[in-house]
């Protein structure tokens, strides 16, 4: 039976999820769950999460809890890696900081100056997970759930030999809302899409049963204010650019210039600001609540998540074949995007293990949209992996959102200021001295 690490195990809803989803797999029942963090009290708290789990879905897997990481990923068939580093703390700062210029943000943890920066502090993070695996589990597939997805992934493959594959839902979630918004059975909805991470494009979305194309459809509920008014910023930008997007609305209004810059726009568009701060407070109550019941002997509902995680390792390990959006290394998957980037494509996953797939290549204005950010992650990886200063300005310098609000001189001291405020959680050769 495979060995499958967590890393970061103590971010609870992940852990959760992701174990009810493997564990009620008849073939997975017996696995090894490895579980590591560095926070002694939430590795007891996710050991506990996994043993009550395991017992509720008969699964018989052998639980561990790991204080060193190496001692998880050893032997280990897959890792499984959802660390947040710094936490709360850290995205305060990610928030504040630029706030003091006036630089306004919904999630910050994907793209621009947030994403910028958690990418900063987390690929020495990863650097180590992949040092880990080539010399512990040289054969491990790394499923890697940690945002920014783009930026994190392609660090790994840029510096290492380890097999990896970033894993979202915002494809799964946004088939749901376009079936939501068009009265339409999800199960009867047959798609395709590609891009980068949380910016990828339905290129296809049609009827299984009968071929119809459902674009025509999700137009016409675009014209409904009702519908219009629960996902304004997606629906506008599908107005101008003709394709849906993979990302919600709280997102997708950080990634361009036209949704925060003014306050006008803010209230137009009904743009949540400091919307992460928020879920980030409910995260820490959450995670409370859950081990207040665990201590106390109470279990909770485990319900089949969306996630593609289980089924990536049920298909390697039983050869049934799946097809899930990864996020993945640009070998000409998408001709049209710079090759070597990390792009979200679909994946064919079966036995022999993951094999994306060739795509078209994007339209001109779909292009446009994703270059930009396609960019900014290289910039930032070479940063990160080279401590290369001077990457880390051109990546904020080009960052959509931040070079419509900032000048080059504001750019430049918030970059610095943020240096300074994260200081030995960024790489080596970016710390300010």
């Amino acid at each position: 039976m495979p060995r499958i690490a967590f890393i970061g195990a103590g971010s609870v809803v992940f852990t959760r999820n992701l174990l009810g989803d493997i564990l009620r797999h008849p073939e997975l029942r017996g696995s090894t769950i490895a579980l590591h963090d560095i926070d002694a009290e939430r590795l007891d708290t996710a050991e506990r999460m996994a043993r009550w789990t395991s017992d509720h879905l008969n699964a018989s897997a052998l639980i561990e809890a790991h204080a060193y990481r190496q001692d998880a990923i050893s032997g280990a068939d897959f890792v499984i890696n959802m660390v947040q580093v710094g936490m709360h703390a850290a995205t305060l700062l990610d928030f504040e900081i630029p706030a003091k210029y006036g630089l306004k943000q919904t999630i910050a943890d994907s793209y621009g100056i947030g994403g910028i920066f958690r990418a900063l502090r987390t690929i020495p993070v990863m650097q180590g997970v992949a040092q880990d695996i080539e010399s512990l589990a040289p054969r491990a597939l790394l499923l890697n759930y940690t945002n920014p997805m783009a930026m994190l992934t392609s660090s790994v493959y840029r510096d290492s030999s380890v097999r990896v594959v970033g894993l979202c839902h915002s494809v799964q979630y946004t088939v749901q809302q376009i079936a939501g918004y068009i009265g339409w059975d999800e199960q009867d909805i047959v798609f395709e899409c590609s891009g980068v991470n949380h910016i990828a494009f339905f290129s296809r979305l049609e009827a299984k049963s009968s071929g119809e194309d459902l674009y025509p459809r999700l137009r016409l509920a675009a014209e409904n204010p009702e519908i219009y008014a629960k996902d304004k910023v997606r629906f506008e930008l599908f107005k101008w650019l003709g394709r849906f997007v993979t990302e919600s609305s709280e997102h997708n209004a950080e990634y361009t210039p036209h949704f925060l810059r003014r306050d006008d726009q803010i209230d137009s568009f009904d743009v949540p600001v400091n919307e992460y701060l928020r879920r980030s407070e409910n995260n820490l109550v959450q995670y409370a609540e859950t081990r207040a019941k665990l201590l106390a002997g109470e279990g909770f509902e485990v319900k089949e998540s969306v996630e593609y995680g289980a089924g990536i390792i049920h298909s390697i390990v039983t050869g049934q074949p799946r097809v899930i959006y990864g996020n993945v290394r640009n070998t000409g998957l998408i001709p049209n995007l710079p090759e070597g980037a990390c792009v979200e494509v679909p994946v064919l996953v079966d036995a022999q293990g993951l094999r994306p797939t060739q795509c078209a290549p994007l339209e001109p204005q779909l292009l446009g949209q994703i270059m930009p950010h396609a960019l900014v992650a290289d910039l930032t990886v070479t940063a990160a992996l080279y401590g290369e200063r001077d990457a880390l300005y051109q990546a904020a310098m080009l960052d959509r959102h931040a070079s419509s609000v900032l000048s080059l001189s504001e750019t430049r001291a918030l970059v610095d200021e943020l240096l300074a405020a994260h200081g030995q959680a960024m790489p080596e050769g970016l710390r300010t001295r």
